[in-house]
């Protein structure tokens, strides 16, 4: 990705999708140009959260809200040290910032950190393209030198792709860290790093939770090197059939029952340590107003998302696994997608949403009081 942060508002800017559809208007942050997989949004809120989200790692987000960015940035909502989004694209940016805990806007955000966006284009056009034709790689393009049309759609052609990607060890923490509990400490959790959101340990401290951060390079050694109560794997990017070092992690955490809770990617982990495939769905789940029925309670939760793969396992029935049985627990009411897991036999879910509220429905807040439960009943 190559940038400029000059003033961007009137400098021309093209989107070219891989099958040759081109989009232009004008630069949204830095100028220059980025690459990445083509995905939209449908948050019409939290676009902060968002764009720090390291799942979001080598995507271009297309926000489908058509207004964006009118509450400005701040210093205490992002998810991570950084913006992960490889691009950004909206159809009607903010003028003026207008919220008494904005500290600058969110263009001048994304100049200073160097992401190339687009605005003004028919952002419900191209949302609907992705729907029809999936999520496919993308770039954007700005400033006053345009390459030729057929010059950018080849530089597009060139990029990876993202499934076969193997993403978590570049978001992921390189040491390891805690997060201490907030009042009195019940237990300790091992959290394994995959791209984890800064809100997720600070859902599980405020349940007396004390929260050992590892590397996404963590062994079976280091996670039990903290003595944990529970061991916790988090969201983050990528394709999951390359994460062989997690899986296999898992599979000694299922092995010595310790109680375990997923989320996002770690739910995609659980279900191939259970022995169920993975595969990339058309144009994923992204947004915060996705409607998941929890079967165990027959309960319908609007929650967060920010998933490309999904879990292959059948809705129907109660599958053998080397760890016991195992069941469905969650699903998507939009298409069937299986959105989380559970073992009967031990202490072990995961989810493939974003329990956290981080920006998002609180519907799913009571998964960290089932984990706090699992550990509760073990100590026992």
């Amino acid at each position: 990705m190559t940038t400029s942060t000059r003033g961007a508002a009137k400098v021309p800017a093209v989107l070219v999708l891989e099958d040759g559809r081109i989009f232009r208007g004008r630069a949204y942050g830095a100028v220059g140009e980025t690459f990445g997989e083509a995905v939209f949004s449908t948050g019409m809120t939290g676009y902060q959260e968002t764009l720090t989200d390291p799942s979001y790692h080598r995507q271009v987000v297309v926000m489908t809200a058509p207004h964006v960015g009118n509450t400005g940035v701040n210093d205490e909502d992002p998810e991570s040290a950084r913006i992960w989004v490889a691009g950004y694209v909206v159809r009607d940016p903010a003028r003026v910032s207008s919220n008494w805990r904005a500290q600058r806007s969110l263009d001048e955000e994304l100049r200073h950190q160097g992401v190339v966006g687009i605005q003004g284009i028919d952002t419900r056009a191209l949302t609907r393209h992705l729907r029809e034709c999936g999520a496919m790689r993308v770039g954007i393009f700005s400033g006053s030198a345009l390459p030729d049309e057929g010059t950018m759609l080849a530089e597009v052609r060139q990029q990876a792709e993202m499934k076969g990607a193997n993403l978590s060890a570049e978001v992921a923490t390189k040491e390891p860290y805690v997060v201490p509990a907030i009042g009195e400490k019940k237990f300790t959790v091992a959290a394994v790093d995959l791209g984890i959101k800064g809100m997720t340990p600070h859902r599980m401290a405020e349940r007396g939770i004390e929260v050992h951060v590892l590397p996404a390079t963590a062994t079976a050694e280091d996670v039990y090197a903290v003595n944990p109560d529970g061991v916790f794997f988090s969201n983050g990017p990528g394709d999951p059939a390359t994460a062989d070092g997690p899986v296999a992690v898992m599979q000694e955490v299922l092995r010595r029952r310790t109680p375990l809770f997923g989320i996002c990617f770690g739910n995609q982990i659980l279900g191939r340590a259970l022995g169920f495939g993975t595969y990339k769905l058309k144009y994923g789940h992204r947004g915060i107003n996705q409607p998941v029925q929890d079967r165990t309670t027959g309960k319908v939760e609007v929650t967060a998302h920010n998933h490309g793969f999904a879990v292959d396992a059948p809705l129907d029935k109660v599958s053998d696994t080397p760890f016991g049985r195992a069941e469905v627990s969650h699903v998507c009411l939009n298409d069937d997608v299986v959105e989380g897991l559970q073992l009967l036999d031990q202490p072990a879910f995961s989810v493939q949403y974003h329990p956290e509220a981080a920006a998002g429905p609180h519907d799913a807040a009571y998964l960290f009081d089932r984990f706090v439960s699992l550990m509760e009943a073990e100590r026992a």
